[in-house]
């Protein structure tokens, strides 16, 4: 696994990139398909977060699946360890679905006909609620004011300019963001 290493807010050293590497590489043996992972560790230089000083997330493309983990801590190498931690438990659970989808006879099709039950039985989270309500027109501007006024992190509405369905969330820096459809 290629692994790719940089710093927000900080210089890495030698040592820390190649335990940074070694640690990921490790844990990308799961996945043998030479896929590659961005670790970015970013230091906070807010007093308040003595906690989280450090940050480190990885991001990686496998098996058509992009997974990302993020782990805050009091110093770099906790960080790391906590987000690897983090990393090879994800891994273990996407392959462990990948490997039962393609057990399951309820997937298995034979002359383009489907074999097994029509209920789908899927061992992840199940939609639990469906939430329907009336979307009115409306600039983003009124839309962030929405969400606000809600206390939501995100809001779907239909934007009045384009008249396309669009979503409005909170970022991680404290800013919106503005999903649209291509």
């Amino acid at each position: 696994m290629e692994v790719r290493v940089h710093g927000k807010n900080l210089q890495i050293l030698d040592d820390m990139r190649a335990l940074t590497e070694e640690k990921v590489a490790h844990a990308g043996r799961i996945f043998d398909d030479g896929a590659s992972a961005d670790v970015e560790y970013e230091e906070r230089n807010n007093p308040r977060i003595s906690d989280g000083r450090f940050r480190v997330e990885i991001t990686s493309l496998l098996a058509g699946h992009t997974v990302r983990v993020e782990a805050t801590a009091p110093d770099e190498r906790s960080a790391l360890d906590v987000a690897v931690d983090k990393f090879e438990r994800r891994l273990r659970r996407l392959k462990e679905r990948i490997v039962q989808r393609s057990r399951q006879a309820s997937n298995k099709h034979l002359n383009d006909v489907e074999v097994g039950s029509d209920e789908l039985e899927t061992d992840g989270p199940r939609i639990v609620r469906t939430k329907r309500f009336e979307m009115r027109p409306m600039v983003p501007e009124e839309a962030a004011l929405q969400m606000e006024m809600l206390g939501h992190a995100f809001f779907f509405f239909l934007n009045a300019e384009t008249g396309a369905p669009c979503v409005l969330y909170h970022r991680q820096d404290g800013q919106l963001g503005l999903i649209e459809p291509a």
